[in-house]
């Protein structure tokens, strides 16, 4: 049933005009935003700064007021380093023949300025006992762990040369290949960071076999005794790692767009509830089936849509909320949480100011709400204001059942909680073993990251709905109340606190 009720979606998925209407204006500005025409909205690429100009449009539309730093922006100066694959090279050489690994598709590494410019050594596979092997000035090849796991890479490794870390097949969040690209990015005035000692490599499991030809042993050998829980062997591998990398560095800036709706209360409204999404997705990347736009619909325009829609629904309504509201659209949300954390480090609005942070990301309408994951929900009297609502349109909240993926970690509200603001985050829930886990388990394996995550992918309107409602209706009511959200005693960000 689950199954026909996606497919039926996605035959209506690009007909705004055909959806309820309480999400079809919604839709129309998720398309504009995630449509080819604006190149996967890539941090500080053209591409961005139109969907940033398209966001600045509705927000004056809705009588939002500037609230960044120049007028509605707030420029982020960024540093970015990219790998040049196609110049890079990556070689195995072995007595009888050479065989390359080709950047991107069979391996990579995170680019950074301070990587040497070429590795050079030879293979060894390091198992379950890594003191019956040499690995001084070699190259290891290693297993990775699943997200999560207890093996890490850099393990023990002192004196290699490198690492080759074959990406685990397991896990809630399948490794990504191929790559989209090779790119880091960090604030500009942040310190260079450390080079990894020894540097890291991923493998593409695909390709892994590559790698031990003529040891006697295979990577499926490996992988189902790794799977068994068994010890896995040391051994040498008769070729030698031979490569070299190229990398282009630049400064450039993307901005943040901050705007404000000013409260009605003489007192309350000098407190702001925070709502924010990041605008940057991925841009162009290695092509999947000859698409190397990675759109980004549901990561994450169509939820800085939902911000948009929200300002158009309080106008709409001429609804007057006692606290303000700051709705906050980041960039560099995918390169490391870059815009929320120079917002939260270069603030527009007194910090005292911020009540608390309702963030999206990690929203996937893909099968009926009936279940939501919050995050944080037990750090901040949030999360029963969160409850409240749910319970009263049939949604039952839940604490994230899966902590070692560190989602909490991973978008911007994490920013907000740093500095001492009440913050939560949203993920469509499901029952374990549930049809609606495996369409969730299928959007991560399929569309992730990917240019599969676009306007045409398979999704449930009304569940899409349903969070829209729930996300005005939360924001509503802490707008509202006249008691500040506050830090739980046992939160470890308690100490942090913003009042």
């Amino acid at each position: 049933m689950l199954r026909l009720c996606l497919l039926s979606c996605f035959g209506i998925a690009l007909v705004a005009a055909q959806l309820p209407e309480s999400i079809r204006q919604w839709w129309t500005y998720a398309q504009a935003l995630s449509n080819n025409s604006m190149e996967g909205r890539d941090t500080g690429s053209e591409g961005y700064r139109n969907a940033g100009a398209y966001v600045v449009s509705k927000f004056e539309k809705a009588g939002l007021r500037p609230a960044g730093t120049s007028g509605y922006y707030q420029a982020v100066p960024l540093h970015e380093v990219r790998l040049l694959s196609q110049e890079s090279s990556a070689r195995l050489l072995r007595k009888t023949d050479t065989e390359s690994l080709k950047w991107l598709h069979d391996i990579t590494i995170t680019a950074a300025s301070n990587v040497p410019a070429s590795i050079k050594g030879e293979l060894v596979f390091l198992g379950s006992d890594p003191q019956t092997t040499d690995i001084n000035g070699k190259v290891v090849v290693q297993l990775r762990a699943a997200a999560g796991g207890a093996r890490r890479a850099t393990e023990k490794l002192e004196g290699a040369v490198a690492v080759l870390a074959i990406d685990s097949t397991a896990g809630p969040e399948p490794p990504r290949w191929p790559a989209a690209y090779s790119v880091s990015m960090r604030l500009e005035d942040d310190p260079l960071p450390k080079a990894a000692k020894p540097l890291i490599f991923r493998i593409n499991p695909a390709a892994a076999e590559k790698l031990f030809a003529g040891s006697g042993h295979s990577y499926q050998e490996l992988k189902e005794l790794a799977e068994a829980g068994k010890p896995l062997p040391s051994f040498e591998i008769p070729a030698v790692f031979d490569s070299t990398m190229h990398f282009k560095t630049k400064n450039l800036s993307s901005d943040n767009i901050v705007a404000s709706l000013p409260g009605s209360d003489p007192e309350l409204s000098k407190q702001y509830i925070v709502v924010s999404a990041h605008l940057d997705g991925y841009g162009f990347g290695e092509p999947w089936n000859g698409d190397r736009i990675y759109n980004g619909t549901f990561d994450d325009a169509a939820y800085v849509a939902t911000l948009i829609d929200l300002a158009d629904n309080l106008r709409g309504s001429h609804t007057h909320l006692k606290r303000s509201v700051l709705f906050c659209v980041f960039t560099g949300e995918e390169k490391g949480l870059l815009g929320s954390k120079y917002f939260t480090s270069h603030l527009t609005v007194p910090r005292e100011q911020l009540a608390a942070d309702i963030n999206l990301d990690q929203l996937r309408p893909i099968f009926p709400l009936k279940i939501m994951t919050a995050l944080a929900i037990n750090d901040s009297s949030l999360g029963e204001s969160a409850r409240q609502v749910a319970e009263d349109m049939g949604i039952r909240l839940q604490a994230d059942p899966e902590p070692q993926r560190n989602l909490l970690r991973r978008s911007d509200h994490y920013n907000f909680m740093q500095i001492g603001v009440p913050a939560i985050g949203f993920i469509f829930g499901y029952e374990k073993n549930s049809p609606e886990e495996a369409v969730y388990r299928r959007w991560y394996a399929e569309r992730y990251h990917s240019p599969a995550d676009d306007l045409n992918q398979p999704w449930d309107p009304a569940a899409a709905a349903k969070f829209n409602d729930f996300f005005d209706r939360l924001v509503i009511r802490l707008a509202n109340n006249p008691d500040r959200p506050f830090w739980n005693p046992t939160s470890s960000f308690a100490h942090r606190t913003s009042n």
